[in-house]
């Protein structure tokens, strides 16, 4: 009986899971928080810790910025804009807590120092990645996966960028190994204890415990019904990035791998992860009549951006380009933050405070409303349901023969 639950601990806990498998269970967990509430995604949260960095070191302190930005209505503070009840931060503290959970079980974590060079790529990485995911609607989460699995074209236009993005920063990386050497050491690694990491995760466990029963039994307010909703955001997030870590899931490695070494099992992973998605958004969006009032469970209109045109494709570039020099894409970073990768906190913060300003600068524009950035559109509402499916699937069994084909044949490998 030992022996066998040390092996089932084995599996859940410290081998790596089939990308295939893990690509099902992200689907699965992502339709879940969908059906919760809202979809998941990295930037809400990162966005979030960005403003809250700038608000308290003093750049955002004009009355007019703070409404802009949310923090308050009418000269009161905004309760959801707060780093512990915004939804979007409350999904990055669970994504990153359950990557770090699972690196502790795991044996994983330790605090990567990188080497120079690699300080000065986090922070233009993540100057590009805020860049790039506020022109696209979101990072390859918002903008792209769960974008499509949302039925909007967005996604289909970050998509496109997130290709020419990947291959030219592939193309710098290749440059970077051929001519730099300055900045390749420095790096350093400080092991924690495998014992102290096992207890540092039933820790983690209590604490989440106790956050979601804290948020179940809040009362006092306007807001209460709205913070006592949070429980299942927060755990769902939790076992997002477990699952993530667990499996190394990295959705910029997807568009990567069968452009550097010919592998496609992570492009593969991606397109089947995001036809579960779209299926199930499909059946959550629908308006099936015995529902109250004939309203589907969750808004046609979540997750629909007015970034389908230039500044999609645009984005996708941008972040594309950010990801690569990163390492990580906006969840690859948060879960890699989790396991104590340094240049990914790096990452984070960088990427935080370049999206929120650039975030501001855009809404204080009206380019997204004024759809100077591309059209919101809905694909139901002008495919039908039935005609979205159908083009997503398409798209997704368009990409997985491609890719599959190029394995074999290695005739899309962009040599160094």
């Amino acid at each position: 009986m030992g022996g066998k639950i040390k092996e089932l601990y084995n599996k859940l806990c410290k081998n790596e899971w089939d990308p295939t498998i893990t690509g099902i269970l992200i689907g699965l967990f992502t339709l879940m928080i969908m059906a919760w509430w809202r979809p998941w995604g990295a930037v809400g949260a990162v966005r979030n810790w960005g403003d809250w960095i700038l608000y308290g070191i003093g750049v955002y302190s004009n009355p007019d910025t703070l409404e802009t930005l949310g923090f308050m209505d009418w000269g009161e503070p905004v309760l959801n804009k707060s780093f512990w009840y915004n939804t979007g931060s409350v999904i990055g503290i669970g994504f990153v807590g359950g990557a770090f959970l699972s690196a502790c079980l795991g044996g994983q974590f330790a605090l990567r120092f990188p080497p120079v060079r690699e300080w000065v790529k986090a922070v233009i990485a993540g100057i590009l990645m805020g860049i790039g995911a506020t022109f696209a609607g979101g990072c390859n989460v918002g903008g792209m996966y769960n974008a499509l699995g949302n039925l909007s074209a967005h996604g289909f236009a970050m998509w496109l960028g997130l290709i020419f993005g990947v291959l030219f920063g592939l193309w710098l990386l290749y440059k970077e190994m051929e001519h730099i050497t300055w900045g390749s050491g420095g790096a350093k690694t400080i092991d924690i204890p495998v014992p102290v990491q096992f207890v540092i995760g039933m820790v983690t466990i209590a604490a989440f415990i106790w956050g979601a029963y804290t948020y179940a039994n809040y009362d006092g307010d306007a807001f209460t019904n709205y913070i006592n909703s949070l429980p299942g955001i927060l755990l769902i997030s939790v076992a997002l990035g477990y699952t993530m870590q667990r499996g190394r899931w990295c959705m910029v490695q997807g568009f990567r791998e069968p452009h550097m070494t010919g592998n496609a099992t992570m492009a593969k992973s991606v397109a089947l992860s995001i036809c579960i998605v779209a299926i199930g958004a499909a059946v959550l969006k629908y308006s099936v009549p015995v529902r109250a009032g004939g309203d589907a469970v969750l808004h046609p209109m979540n997750y629909v951006r007015g970034t389908f045109g230039w500044g999609g494709v645009f984005g996708g570039f941008m972040f594309g380009l950010g990801a690569m020099l990163a390492g990580g894409c906006g969840t690859g970073t948060l879960w890699r933050v989790g396991e104590g990768q340094i240049k990914l906190w790096v990452v984070m913060i960088v990427f935080g405070i370049s999206c929120s300003l650039c975030s501001l600068w855009v809404k204080v524009n009206g380019w997204e409303t004024n759809e100077v950035l591309g059209k919101y559109v809905y694909m139901p509402d002008t495919l039908g349901y039935g005609g979205s499916l159908a083009l997503i699937l398409f798209a997704m069994a368009a990409w997985y023969v491609v890719v599959t084909w190029n394995e074999d044949s290695n005739k899309l490998l962009l040599p160094m």
